[in-house]
């Protein structure tokens, strides 16, 4: 009969006790109190390090959720004039640089990977509206049992003691919390080595590939296509403002021709606070933009009859049907590109990058709105491309997708671009636009 002692679990540490680090905790008495909020599939992590952070600290609390909406007391938390996130971001403060007087009392952590953090976060605004405290950790993390996305990302708790080392000014007075996390680590890599066998993986059944048909009609027809981009003037949910996005910025590239539209609309009610910031157009030119009207007229006449529109999401799409615009088509590229990479691609800079193009390409629009443009302009480009073949710009310039390989989209077709515009999508090369082709 199998021996089961092995499966006795510390109800302390939740961990079989063979491999327990209970008798490794360092509890260490903090200024600021630290308020983890941790995701629930985080919870089901045996090697998870909020708990032995939480357990490390008095002067902590831990909850478990996903939406803390009515949790009356991580409310009041984060409604206390004192507190602040642990999170990267815009605006994030070195720890480093608050002096006493200017560091929270209160750090609220949230548990989870990546995704599930930015999850918590957005589904909970009231940790949107917190000052946020950022962390360049001083070594690698030595988070050797778990894969973290970049040499930058640390665990949890490793993350909590350089926070708080920070904060109070005694960099290494919570350093012995880590003593606990270290003898997990080895724990996991001794028992690791000991089993007999191959490693534990699941075996990953294989893929078949079948025709994107995205993919197909963008092949069928390359004269027909559209990239489109548009941004809006959105506020925030705290903010209480009423009404939904309103387009204010449009803009747009016909591949085969290289023709481009770009629209800046006037908004119809107050700019939001950091819209022109996020644009990166100047809020003059924003206000002083033209009517709804006028430019979706504009569009109107820049778009033919059977064209297939192509944008990053639905959102551009969206936002341009509650305007009333012209009605065409429409393509989701975020969705192809997720079936190529199959993975989550990110946004369509991360994705061009993760099909091949090193360096961004030269933006052919203004502000935030043309530098994603050029990007999907070649993230069409690397859809449809084919290894062997060539995609045919106007005479002297190349769009290439594979060193050497010709692309054709249809035969007899040509892809054109503007004059003197290279966009390349092989390692190495480098998109170079003509300065005065907008």
């Amino acid at each position: 009969m199998e021996d089961l002692a092995h499966r006795t679990i510390c109800l302390r540490c939740r961990r079989p006790e063979r491999v327990c680090w209970c008798d490794r905790l360092t509890p260490l008495v903090s200024r600021t109190r630290a308020c983890f909020l941790q995701h629930p599939r985080e919870g089901r992590v045996p090697i998870g390090t909020a708990r032995m952070a939480h357990l490390s600290l008095p002067n902590s609390e831990f909850h478990l959720g996903l939406d803390f909406g009515s949790h009356e007391r991580v409310r009041a938390l984060a409604a206390a004039g004192d507190t602040a996130l642990l999170f990267p971001g815009d605006g994030a403060l070195d720890p480093a640089t608050l002096g006493p007087d200017r560091a929270p009392r209160t750090l609220i952590v949230v548990d989870g990977t990546w995704a599930q953090a930015r999850k918590v976060i957005k589904r909970n605004p009231f940790l949107q509206a917190l000052p946020r405290i950022g962390l360049r950790p001083p070594q690698p993390s030595n988070y050797r049992i778990r894969k973290e996305p970049s040499d930058e990302c640390v665990s949890t708790i490793e993350a909590v003691v350089h926070v708080l080392g920070a904060l109070e000014g005694e960099p290494d007075r919570f350093r012995p919390l880590l003593q606990a996390f270290d003898r997990m680590v080895d724990l996991q890599l001794e028992f690791a080595a000991r089993r007999p066998g191959p490693p534990r993986v699941r075996n990953k059944k294989p893929v078949r590939l079948s025709r994107d048909g995205t993919v197909v009609e963008l092949r069928s027809r390359p004269q027909d296509v559209v990239a489109l981009y548009a941004e809006s003037n959105a506020f925030p949910l705290e903010s209480g403002m009423p009404g939904d996005p309103e387009l204010i910025q449009l803009v747009a590239i016909r591949l085969a021709t290289g023709e481009r539209f770009e629209a800046v609309i006037a908004p119809r009610r107050p700019l939001a606070p950091h819209a022109a910031l996020h644009l990166e157009i100047a809020e003059e030119r924003i206000l002083g933009g033209e009517s709804v009207p006028g430019a979706l007229g504009r569009f109107d006449s820049f778009l033919r009859e059977g064209d297939l529109l192509c944008g990053w999401g639905r959102y551009a799409i969206d936002l341009l049907r509650a305007e009333s615009g012209p009605e065409r088509p429409f393509s989701d590229l975020r969705m192809a590109a997720a079936r190529r990479l199959r993975r989550r691609p990110g946004g369509v800079e991360q994705a061009i990058r993760l099909l091949g193009q090193p360096e961004l390409p030269v933006p052919i629009g203004d502000g935030r709105a043309g530098r994603r443009l050029a990007a999907l302009a070649v993230l069409l480009v690397q859809l449809c491309a084919d290894p062997g073949v060539e995609v045919r710009a106007d005479p002297g310039v190349e769009v290439r997708a594979d060193p050497g390989a010709e692309v054709r989209a249809d035969p007899g077709v040509e892809v054109r671009a503007d004059p003197g515009v290279d966009v390349r999508a092989d390692p190495g090369a480098e998109p170079v636009a003509n300065p005065e082709s907008r």
